[in-house]
């Protein structure tokens, strides 16, 4: 029997990624990002919504800390206020 591997990536080959807390809706998240940086500026930022149910209503979101300045200003533009960002999600939980 042959037993698989998990592979793992280097620490130096990993995004840095850093993690917000919203809010608002997933939806809105994601149309206040598109409407202002559109289809590349979203597909550069790798935003992506974070499952948690410590937060309840709120939505975490992460992106990449290179686009994380032009992701606070979509959502700035759009009413949604960010109440917290974070290089790890423990420590959104502080």
């Amino acid at each position: 029997m042959i037993k698989s591997k998990k592979l793992k990536l280097k620490p130096s080959a990993r995004d840095k990624r850093r993690y917000f807390l919203v809010g608002a809706m997933n939806e809105k998240v994601e149309k206040a990002i598109l409407e202002y940086v559109g289809v590349l500026g979203f597909a550069k930022s790798a935003y992506m919504k974070v499952n948690s149910k410590d937060f309840g209503s709120k939505t975490i979101g992460s992106c990449l800390t290179k686009s994380l300045i032009e992701v606070r200003a979509a959502l700035a533009f759009a009413g949604i206020r960010i109440e917290k960002v974070s290089g790890t999600l423990k420590g959104l939980k502080k």
